[in-house]
């Protein structure tokens, strides 16, 4: 709200007044200072600021109003001239105000004292945990007006659209919001302000005084009234639309005990008594068309419409005193008024009269009936009493949950001591004024019950009576960050602000009390625009709920709990997450919060993954090896992951022999650093490990990374491995041999990386790898091995017996003689024949076959393959005495074995077994023989017959040449000018002569004339020219020559 501008009329302004003041207006009976009237902090108009409850804050001065009161009096417009002086009263009311006076004056110490404490009073009273959950939260208000109330003392209060007019005991009034913040302040009353009131609209502000005057005062305009009604004003009440009706009519009364009515009019104001005679008028209030007011008898109840008044309601029975225990009148509706007086309570309804016969002929009773629909009386005095409206839950959607319940009642409840004091008596303790209880907050149900109760801390509060408290009700749904009804609580130092409790605090509650899970289910449940208007930051939301509730979980020691609440409560933030990690490390318990730590969204510093890895190193090895392969490997250092797994490695026993099966620790360090060195791209190193791990796809691994140098040191591994794989499927029942060995295949293949002398030297003591891979070697290429060829042949010898006579027949790298020796050594007959015969020792050689073997065919053969006529003979010497070599030699006769020659040298006698069939066999191949020359003697004079006859008739026949035949040889037209030479072949083909190789000094004819009368001169010249051409060309026809290399198509 904008700053007012200046008052006129009866405003005074407290930093320019200089006239002094009677002791009986002021709350401490002395005269007032500089500092009483805040003159370096208090300006007239001042926008406060919104601080913190403990109020200590100053507020920024402002430019200050420098008008004088003699202007203000003189530019007065709306001021009744017997109005216009200020009197003093002098009696009962002055003697009352002076006695409070002096009870200020002698409690001034104590606020002094207490006031410092105050704050930590406050906080300790509400910190107090209860079983039941308070229904009523309470906040101090803040800002300027605590330092003003330092320095002077509430005593009235008016609430409207969220304002708050507080009138104090030096007359100043302070407009100001929810927040403490300070609107506007000036001073209308030289003496206590004992009412205010706004009108509907909270610009008019109606204050009365015991200095006797009611001013009524606008805040945005200049229009201000001020009357002086000759005797002390206890309360004042507006018109309810009293900024927009012109008659501007209040009411108010006091201690000359009338009720008056003031309108104004075309001259001036009227003034209408509604009341009098019943003593003091304590309360009044206007609502709609109906005005209550209290004396000392009861309460009354006035209607300005029809101008009668409709009820008395009596004041109850033994009452204390009305002016120490004051009434309090609240409108909850049009027509309900609620009355507390004392410590009584009475709900007054008022309804229409039933239109009766009688009663429509009778003008004299009023419209409207009044019931006492409940009365019921307390323990406590009242100082206060609202209608309480709880405020409605609201679903998901927003919508108000509409739930039936019954009326209750707010009350300020002020606990009376005993008695003031024992006058009569001479003892000084008894003689002191009891001091009070704090005052109470009560929920009362429509049928007197007792629903809560809250001590309010307020300071100094042993000093107040009940009618130092005030209590309004404050429509709080414009108010700024606030929803819902709130209530004010003014003591003469403080004012709290009440609220009904909502769901936040009822999840603060629970927060407060530990009962965390409920407190987050709560959470779940408000609303889109509740939550956004705290944010993450609030102490309600599921972030802050949560961690309280995980710090309460790990004091408790429930490690596992804790956990699984950091997920929901730490989300993505990264500082969040490794707090608590650390906390859980340092607690030992990091074994809990590992399955919650998350690896991406968010990621967090690579620093908390090792330390988790690092723990899972010395505690759970298993673990370790299944996180390195779950996780990815770009959180956390690998090299710094593979150093610390490598130093446990090698501490481990077994850990380095690839003969022994490791211990079970060491495979799993083993698997560990092969995932680490795979993943940081060193796959050279992973490769041992996943040799001794027997990793199958170890072969895909090397070809893929081309880690053949590598390989060159892991030869016996790699095979090992190879073999184990093989014999696993000769398990399984897969066929597989050992020559089909993929480690094999892959040494042979990279023997550029891979040394054929570094793989010999590596399978020295393993015979058998090293047979498979030489053997696989000379497959490839039989000079690959070729230096170690004599180690071959006993390789041979050892492991493949049937095959070594292929290898020595397909060999000639190795040692003859010191192959014929393994293999006598071995006794192996057919291969020393090879070696024998290779050596050139062929009748040693055919005497082991002989006499070894006693193998025909194979001395057949082996004579066959030496050629050498005096190795058949001795073959044919040794078998005359043999009849199984003769008739074998007679069977395999052929163009070494002369028939005849075997047939003489059969001895007579000699019994040869199947002697018929083999001399008939002979002479039956003897015949075939004769009959296939035949055959193909015939075949060839036919053919010979066929080519004769087509060459003499292409010798014979003619070429007829055409004008666009070309030559084969350059494409050329054959004819040309000029003409040269043409050659035409037997084979009909006809090329240049130019194009023939050879014949370019052979003479050229330039004229066709003259090659004409050469080839005419006779045929001698065509003879001899045709000689020396043909002995120009070596290689007959040329097309048909290059068609024959495949040079001409």
């Amino acid at each position: 709200m904008a700053d007012a501008p200046p008052i006129n009329g009866p405003e005074l302004d407290p930093w320019q007044d200089t006239r002094p003041f009677s002791s009986d207006v002021l709350p401490n009976g002395c005269n007032p200072s500089a500092d009483d009237y805040h003159t370096n902090d208090m300006p007239l108009s001042l926008n406060g600021t919104h601080h913190s409850t403990n109020g200590n804050t100053k507020a920024e001065p402002r430019q200050m109003n420098s008008s004088s009161d003699d202007k203000n009096a003189s530019d007065t417009g709306y001021v009744e001239s017997e109005n216009a002086t200020h009197t003093s009263e002098s009696g009962l009311d002055e003697s009352e105000s002076g006695e409070e006076d002096d009870d200020d004056e002698e409690e001034e110490d104590e606020v002094e004292v207490e006031g410092e404490e105050d704050d930590e009073e406050w906080e300790d009273d509400y910190e107090d945990e209860e079983e039941d959950e308070p229904t009523l939260k309470y906040e101090r208000m803040s800002g300027a007006i605590n330092d003003l109330l330092k320095k002077d003392s509430a005593s009235a209060l008016a609430v409207s659209n969220n304002l708050l007019a507080l009138g104090t005991h030096n007359g100043i009034v302070h407009i100001v919001d929810l927040t403490g913040k300070r609107i506007k302040s000036y001073k209308p009353h030289q003496a206590s302000v004992s009412d205010t009131e706004f009108d509907s609209t909270a610009d008019f502000v109606a204050t009365a005084s015991i200095d006797g005057q009611v001013v009524i005062q606008s805040l945005s305009t200049n229009e201000s009234y001020m009357f002086d009604m000759k005797r002390p004003i206890r309360t004042v009440a507006l018109e309810p639309n009293f900024a927009k009706k012109s008659t501007r009519s209040f009411v108010c009364g006091g201690m000359a005990g009338t009720l008056v009515l003031r309108e104004k009019g075309w001259l001036g104001h009227k003034e209408t008594v509604l009341h009098s005679g019943e003593g003091p008028v304590w309360h009044v209030r206007w609502r709609e068309h109906l005005i209550a007011w209290a004396n000392d008898l009861g309460v009354k109840i006035y209607d300005t419409q029809s101008q009668m008044r409709i009820t008395f309601i009596e004041r109850p029975a033994d009452s204390p005193r009305a002016d120490l225990f004051k009434c309090t009148l609240h409108w909850q509706d049009d027509m309900t008024l609620l009355i507390g007086w004392a410590d009584c309570i009475k709900i007054a309804h008022i309804r229409e009269r039933p239109h009766t016969a009688t009663a429509s002929g009778s003008s004299s009773q009023p419209p409207f009936i009044v019931e006492i629909t409940a009365a019921f009386q307390l323990d406590c005095m009242i100082s206060g009493i609202v209608s309480n409206s709880p405020s409605m839950p609201r679903s998901k959607d927003g919508s108000s949950v509409q739930e039936k319940t019954p009326p209750s009642f707010l009350i300020l409840a002020y606990q009376a001591p005993d008695t003031y004091g024992d006058e009569m008596t001479e003892d000084r303790t008894r003689q002191a004024r009891k001091t009070a209880e704090r005052p109470e907050l009560r929920i009362i149900s429509h049928t007197g019950e007792e629903l809560s109760a809250d001590a309010l801390g307020v300071t100094n509060y042993q000093a107040w009576n009940c009618n130092d408290y005030v209590m309004a009700e404050v429509d709080g749904s414009n108010s700024p960050g606030k929803s819902g009804r709130c209530y004010v609580v003014v003591s003469p130092k403080d004012i709290v602000i009440v609220r009904p409790r909502d769901r936040k605090d009822h999840i603060l509650w629970l927060v407060d009390h530990q009962r965390y899970d409920e407190a987050l289910e709560e959470v779940e449940k408000l609303d889109d625009e509740e939550c956004s208007a705290d944010g993450d930051q609030s102490e309600i939301s599921p972030i802050a709920i949560g961690e309280r509730y995980i710090r309460h979980l790990v004091a408790e020691g429930n490690y596992a709990k804790a956990a699984s609440l950091c997920p929901t409560v730490c989300s993505t933030d990264v500082e969040r997450w490794e707090n608590w990690i650390f906390v859980f490390a340092q607690s030992q318990q990091l074994q809990a919060i590992i399955p919650h730590v998350p690896t991406e969204a968010p990621q967090l510093g690579h620093l908390v993954y090792e330390m988790i890895l690092a723990h899972f190193l010395v505690h759970d090895r298993q673990s370790l090896m299944r996180t390195i392969k779950e996780w990815p490997k770009s959180i956390y250092d690998v090299s710094a992951v593979i150093v610390a797994v490598q130093a446990e490695l090698d501490r481990s026993p077994s850990s380095s022999s690839s003969r022994n099966l490791p211990a079970p620790d060491a495979v799993i360090l083993m698997e560990c650093l092969a995932e680490l060195y795979t993943a940081n791209r060193q796959y050279g190193k992973a490769l041992p490990f996943f040799l001794r791990l027997r990793r199958q796809n170890v072969f895909e691994l090397i070809r893929e990374h081309n880690l053949f140098t590598d390989v060159k040191d892991q030869v016996l591994l790699l095979i090992e491995f190879d073999q184990e794989l093989l014999e696993k499927r000769k398990q399984e029942g897969t066929e597989a041999e050992a020559s089909s060995s993929e480690a094999i295949a892959l040494l042979v293949d990279h023997i550029h990386s891979i040394p054929i002398v570094r793989v010999v030297q590596q399978l020295r003591d393993r015979p058998f790898y090293l047979f498979l891979y030489l053997d696989a070697l000379f497959k490839k290429d039989s000079q690959l091995g070729s230096e170690f060829a004599d180690l071959q042949v006993t390789l041979f010898a050892e492991f493949a017996t049937h095959r070594l006579i292929d290898y020595l027949r397909a060999s000639t790298s190795y040692n003859l003689e010191a192959a014929y020796n393994e293999c006598k050594n071995r006794d192996l007959v057919t291969e020393m024949v090879f070696l024998l015969g290779r050596m050139g020792n062929n009748k040693k050689a055919l005497t082991l076959i002989i006499e070894r073997l006693g193998d025909v065919h194979m001395a057949i053969e082996f004579a066959k393959e030496q050629s050498d006529d005096d190795l058949w003979e001795d073959l044919l010497k040794y078998s005359e005495t043999r009849p199984t070599f003769i008739r074998g030699l007679l069977e395999n006769v052929g163009a070494e074995i002369d028939p005849i020659r075997l047939i003489r040298r059969i001895k007579n006698g000699l019994e040869i077994p199947g002697l018929k069939e083999a001399l008939i066999k002979i002479l039956h191949d003897f015949h075939l023989q004769i009959s296939l020359m035949e055959g193909c003697q015939t075949i060839l004079n036919g053919d010979s017959s066929d080519l004769a006859k087509t060459r003499s008739k292409g010798q014979n026949s003619g070429f007829f040449m055409k004008s666009r035949t070309i030559c084969v040889l350059c494409t050329q037209p054959l004819q040309r000018s000029p003409q040269d030479l043409l050659l035409l072949f037997l084979c009909h083909h006809v090329v240049h002569a130019s194009c023939v190789d050879g014949m370019t000094d052979i003479y050229n004819h330039e004229e066709p004339s003259e090659g004409m009368s050469i080839l005419t001169s006779g045929v001698s010249a065509k003879i001899a020219f045709a000689s020396v051409v043909r002995a120009k060309i070596h290689q007959g026809c040329p097309v048909c020559y290059r068609r024959s290399e495949g040079n001409l198509m």
